[in-house]
């Protein structure tokens, strides 16, 4: 549902509401966005980063980033999957700690 729909008084006038519609977060970065066809698109950030994106049609897209701020996780909603994320060491305790039972390692 976007805000024009939102919007609409019971007697089916509209509110005087200027389009495009653009938000911001208190860092200044744009997190909405609405024409007036109802098309609309949604960031959330993080340390000042896109972290995920996502459009009125459905499609969606989800980064993370590494301290320096370089992309090293990229999904979206078709399915791709890129993940250069550092790999984590774990003893087989702490694996079995996180999966919340026991753990065999099998080759």
């Amino acid at each position: 549902m976007n805000i024009k729909e939102l919007t609409k008084l019971s007697n089916g006038k509209e509110l005087g509401i200027e389009y495009p519609l653009r938000l911001y977060d208190k860092d200044g970065n744009e997190v909405y966005y609405e024409d007036y066809y109802g098309y609309w698109w949604k960031r959330d950030y993080k340390d000042g980063e896109v972290v995920y994106f996502e459009e009125s049609d459905g499609r969606w897209w989800k980064y993370e980033h590494d301290k320096g701020g370089n992309a090293v996780y990229y999904e979206d909603s078709d399915g791709y999957i890129e993940d250069n994320r550092e790999p984590v060491d774990m003893t087989l305790d702490e694996v079995c700690k996180l999966a919340g039972r026991n753990v065999r390692i099998v080759e």
